[in-house]
């Protein structure tokens, strides 16, 4: 068993990765998180948070674009964090994510983070909200 492990779900329009094991993962999703797709994000983040999992990152530095069926994933995982003392930390770096977030008022809420492109797994053409 290797210390990072690397496990991945896709539907059509998002492809969620998830990176490390134990207390520390990192969730990564690329593509489009809308009514169709946001399932397989709730899917992968609520089986993580029915683990062990203590310090959880989701990363949308590839996601092109978010609904509210995305932040509504968002939020209520940020609940279920809370509830369970597991530290939740939201990265961004697309304007397709970040005004959706600052809209709503989950920027703050979350304690999102605007991240290079290139940080968060994109190819750095987005720019800032």
């Amino acid at each position: 068993m290797t210390a990072a492990s690397l496990d991945s779900s896709t539907s059509n329009l998002v492809s969620v990765t998830v990176s490390g094991s134990g207390p520390a993962v990192h969730v990564s999703a690329v593509g489009e998180v809308d009514s169709t797709s946001a399932p397989v994000l709730r899917e992968r983040l609520e089986a993580l948070l029915d683990g062990d999992v203590r310090d959880l990152t989701v990363d949308l530095g590839q996601v092109t674009f978010l609904d509210s069926a995305g932040l509504c994933v968002l939020a209520a995982a940020h609940r279920r964090a809370t509830r369970q003392d597991v530290t939740m930390r939201v990265l961004a770096s697309s304007r397709a994510v970040i005004r959706p977030l600052q809209i709503t008022g989950l920027w703050e809420l979350l304690g999102a983070q605007q991240v290079d492109g290139t940080a968060a797994g994109s190819a750095g053409r987005h720019g800032a909200a």
